[in-house]
């Protein structure tokens, strides 16, 4: 049987229009523990068509991952980005907040005017502020749509070098390079 507390934060998040965090549940339900009553709720949902979901640091509900298929009515239109959007979204992701020179930098070539903005309509990228240095450059991060989108918690939850090359998603150039790297320092030692 679930308590009234543990109640009162169900009927916060359901009636939620956005996912919350633990203090905006907080300020809703009422003095409480909110986490023993997120944790009661996670269990409660857990295999049923909705489940209670962590994305970053706050919770809402959502449709069970296997079950969305069936509220589509209509296809969603697959939305490709470029090469460029992919590379400078990545770059953000691991490296935020990146300002569009270090964006440049690490990518090699500049970044054309559009990609920032195709990121930023699709909800994925936000501007984070201006980076205290010289010309105060605007800095861009990741939104809790980007983690909500790839299914994931937080931005540790991102692979890792080792999980990128097990996947087999580096470059082969990179690779090699990184192989010649290794094999020269073998040499000179």
């Amino acid at each position: 049987m679930i308590d009234a507390y543990t109640r009162a934060v169900e009927a916060v998040l359901f009636a939620a229009d956005a996912p919350l965090s633990i203090d905006a549940i907080r300020a809703h339900a009422g003095e409480g523990d909110v986490r023993a009553a997120l944790a009661e709720l996670a269990d409660h949902y857990a295999g049923r068509g909705i489940e209670l979901v962590r994305r970053g640091e706050r919770w809402h509900f959502q449709t069970a991952a296997d079950l969305a298929h069936l509220l589509r009515r209509d296809r969603e239109e697959q939305r490709r980005l470029s090469r460029a959007a992919v590379e400078t979204l990545a770059i953000i992701a691991y490296h935020e907040p990146a300002t569009r020179a270090e964006i440049e930098a690490i990518r090699g070539v500049q970044i054309s005017a559009g990609t920032l903005d195709v990121l930023m309509a699709a909800g994925w990228v936000r501007p984070a502020g201006r980076r205290e240095s010289p010309g105060r450059p605007l800095t861009y991060a990741t939104t809790p749509d980007f983690l909500a989108h790839f299914g994931l918690s937080s931005r540790r939850d991102l692979p890792g070098i080792d999980d990128l090359r097990a996947a087999g998603l580096l470059d082969p150039v990179d690779v090699a390079f990184d192989q010649a790297e290794v094999a020269n320092s073998d040499e000179s030692a």
